[in-house]
């Protein structure tokens, strides 16, 4: 399944400077496994990520931006954003608050790199939303707290929580939970996208 993993973290500050490579091959690793990078649209970490999968060539997954302009020409003009290394731009004119949780809800995992109060709130919305998230321990920032955070204050489903500080090994670990969330369904079109078989299997024991 073409699953859409979300990059979370900083446009701009300290963990930019010291982790635009951890992004950068985040956005790579999901490239190559063939599965559809999402972000906010943004610059910064994101923007790294975005750059890690437009370098991979022949590449079978895509790059969806999801911008807080409500236009093509607001994103540019208005917001300043990037746009070259897009395949797509979702232009959700929710502003950055509404942009947030539209990106976090129309993807299958979201993995926090570094981060600021922004990406705090995509974990946050992520976390609600039962998704499996992804940190990347060591690019600073929000990713190196979650831990701590996570330890002192009550949060639903920690369980779908996976840490690593290698990039590519960690969207391995998220892809390898993705495959076991939606293991009774199937993506080919020829029913409901339910594996029949696999229930059927399962209910004779």
């Amino acid at each position: 399944m073409k699953y859409q993993i979300c990059v979370s973290g900083a446009a701009s500050g300290s963990t930019v400077t010291a982790s635009h490579q951890l992004a950068y091959d985040l956005g790579k690793a999901i490239a190559v496994a063939g599965k559809t990078l999402t972000t906010g649209a943004t610059v910064g970490l994101p923007w790294f990520a975005a750059q890690g999968a437009f370098s991979v060539k022949d590449r079978e997954g895509v790059s969806v931006g999801f911008s807080p302009a409500s236009s093509f020409r607001e994103h540019v003009t208005v917001y300043r954003l990037p746009t070259v290394e897009f395949d797509y731009i979702n232009f959700t004119g929710m502003a950055y608050v509404g942009r947030n949780i539209h990106l976090v809800r129309s993807s299958d995992a979201v993995i926090t790199v570094g981060g600021r109060m922004g990406s705090l709130h995509e974990f946050a919305t992520a976390l609600e939303s039962q998704k499996i998230i992804g940190v990347l321990l060591g690019s600073g920032g929000l990713a190196d707290y979650i831990p701590t955070l996570l330890q002192n204050i009550e949060a639903p489903d920690v369980k779908n929580v996976i840490y690593d500080t290698d990039p590519a090994r960690l969207v391995s670990k998220i892809i390898k939970a993705l495959d076991a969330k939606y293991s009774e369904f199937k993506h080919d079109g020829t029913d409901d996208g339910i594996n029949h078989q696999v229930t059927s299997n399962n209910n004779n024991g």
